[in-house]
């Protein structure tokens, strides 16, 4: 995969939260991809607590599909 150069604008607060993430050493590709990685782990967890908390009247058996 090729490396393209890209730019995003961010506030110069945003900017400092991010700096403030950052390891040394570890770019900001490296610390926005972290950052993606997280946020869809945590996505998965909200989804997988709303099916157990469910009602099961909600959902639609396996035997039904």
């Amino acid at each position: 995969m090729s490396k393209a150069n890209k730019r995003i604008p961010v506030t110069e607060e945003r900017w400092r939260e991010l700096n403030e993430l950052k390891e040394a050493g570890e770019t900001y590709d490296d610390l926005l991809e972290d950052l993606i990685q997280e946020h869809q782990r945590h996505k998965l967890a909200e989804k997988t607590r709303a099916v157990r908390e469910a009602d099961g009247d909600d959902l639609t058996s396996l035997d039904e599909l």
